[in-house]
């Protein structure tokens, strides 16, 4: 037993060490006076990319012109293709003090990465400074000053009274239509899609002839309606019927009737084969473009793999079926009143002892909201570019107005999909922001995927599978740990969350709590065995 207890010490201290490694207590950034030229400075970026090689370059592009103002900067470009390995890879990085100085991410993962105090680097300061704030006299290239940058974008990137991000491309979600089929089904499309037309007509596609296959597409495979974002479906449907879904304090609103009754209408199509998600059966391009899909929602980011004369596609050319493609809101339960939700990559700057190196970092990503930066990346897929700048430059209007002349740089479904967002751009809304926001969102997202799975195992969606549903879904997503709740006259309960904690430390405490046990276990054996004659 004693050998037992030294190992665990031993144990114990080596992963203090190993946690502790690299931990610095961060010192709040103040701005330099003056930026050191002098000085040869190396800083990391880590983008995400859509598979899109274009994009990759024009990342490249630009780092290569910064470089050309600032040969003291060496810029390092990191590319992932899904934002949740950015994600776990920052808050891996933050507990051994290494993350990257500039990060393309999103306001959920933000309020993640602020656990650590002072890890990522306020902005609201730096973007009024005379000399190195937006536009200020130092920045040796064009730059948007604050009021530039659209209004509505800039305040996604606001929580816990400051601005801790910028944002640097925006898209919503649009519903890519086959008009072809909605009009061979004998309908027409509306202004504005409703969940009611897109349920009926769904229902209407799911009819087969007698040979089996369905009579809309003569193909014995048709899912009519795809959702590819399931999160954005339940957090947009609610927000469409003013229904609760969170506060910006924390609190969970999302187990409410208005979701239960939602579920069962998801549940009841996806039994007639009416309605299916990406995460279940793939991405709602390939069943678009192959005629396999009426209604398919995506990312207006994703515009250009949408239609039967996309440049990009996955499906091969003998599988591909010529249709006519509107690009349309995604649908609502007030036409008068639209909600779609606003997404896109923003950027974030991280904390170093090193204020000018930190200096460094925020004049790069200032150089991202260049012209030549946005127009060029907003025109590889349906982004629009978040500066008022850059959408009414010449070149920009230019490039919209040219809608249809090719189907690469001017394909109209991407195109029509940006344009959709630049006329709704006040009918756009964000969620709340808080440590756990993400944990949340995946829950939303979760709750359609079992009720859409249980469709496919027979299982029986009634109020009792739900509320068993609403108390697995807060296990596995442990939002009943998330920040801070108000408990009654104003007493604040904090709640435990590791989710901000780095691996090295909640190991380091479960080791901890580990060795406690054991020891009292060895005291309560050895107490034993001294009464024993």
């Amino acid at each position: 037993m004693k050998k037992i207890i030294s190992a665990l010490l031993l144990a114990f201290m080596l992963l203090s060490l190993s946690a502790c490694h690299g931990k610095v207590d961060m010192e709040k950034f103040v701005l330099p006076e003056e930026f050191d030229t002098s000085r040869d400075y190396e800083i990391s970026f880590w983008a995400k990319n859509d598979t899109n090689i274009t994009q990759v370059n024009i990342y490249k592009q630009a780092i290569e012109d910064f470089q050309n103002l600032y040969p003291n900067i060496k810029v390092n470009l990191r590319l992932y293709t899904d934002y949740g390995k950015i994600y776990n890879d920052v808050l891996t990085n933050i507990g051994t003090n290494t993350p990257p100085n500039v990060c393309i991410t999103y306001p959920d993962h933000i309020a993640a990465y602020l656990t650590g105090e002072d890890v990522v680097v306020p902005l609201k300061d730096l973007f009024g400074d005379e000399k190195y704030g937006l536009g200020g006299s130092e920045v040796p290239f064009d730059a948007p000053a604050l009021n530039e940058i659209v209004p509505q974008f800039l305040a996604e990137c606001e929580f816990n009274g400051d601005y801790y991000a910028i944002p640097f491309m925006r898209s919503t979600e649009a519903c890519y239509v086959n008009k072809t089929y909605v009009e061979k089904l004998g309908y027409k499309l509306p202004e504005t899609l409703t969940w009611d037309f897109i349920w009926e007509v769904s229902e209407a596609a799911t009819k087969k002839g007698e040979d089996g296959n369905y009579i809309v597409n003569g193909q014995k495979t048709l899912i009519p309606f795809i959702y590819k974002s399931t999160d954005n479906m339940m957090i947009s449907a609610l927000k469409q019927q003013e229904a609760g879904y969170s506060t910006s304090k924390g609190e969970i609103q999302l187990f409410n009737d208005t979701t239960s009754d939602f579920l069962k209408t998801v549940n009841e199509h996806s039994q007639i084969g009416a309605f299916n998600t990406f995460k279940l059966v793939g991405y709602p391009a390939n069943f678009l473009n192959a005629g396999q899909c009426i209604f398919a929602i995506d990312s207006t980011a994703g515009a250009t793999w949408m239609g039967s004369k996309a440049p990009l596609m996955d499906i091969s050319e003998d599988r591909l079926v010529e249709f006519e493609t509107e690009v349309m809101t995604i649908p609502q339960y007030n036409p008068a009143s639209p909600q779609m939700i606003s997404q896109g990559p923003s950027m974030c700057i991280f904390n170093s002892e090193d204020s000018q190196e930190v200096l460094a970092s925020w004049l790069f990503a200032q150089y991202m909201l260049t012209n030549e930066v946005q127009i060029a990346y907003s025109q590889t897929e349906g982004y629009v570019p978040v500066t008022q700048k850059a959408q009414k430059s010449a070149e920009y209007t230019d490039y919209l107005s040219r809608i249809g002349e090719d189907n690469q740089l001017y394909y109209d479904v991407k195109i029509k999909a940006a344009q959709l967002l630049l006329d709704n751009v006040d009918n756009t809304f964000v969620t709340p922001v808080f440590n756990g926001s993400a944990d949340l969102r995946n829950a939303a997202g979760q709750l359609i995927e079992d009720v859409n799975k249980a469709a496919y195992r027979k299982k029986t969606v009634d109020d009792e599978y739900i509320q068993n549903l609403y108390k697995e879904t807060t296990s596995l997503y442990r939002l009943d740990q998330i920040a801070v709740s108000q408990g009654k006259e104003g007493s604040v309960n904090v709640k435990i969350n590791f989710d901000g904690l780095p691996k090295g430390s909640v190991i380091l405490l479960c080791v901890l709590a580990f060795t406690w046990v054991c020891i009292g276990l060895y005291v309560a054996v050895d107490k034993i065995k001294s009464k024993k004659p």
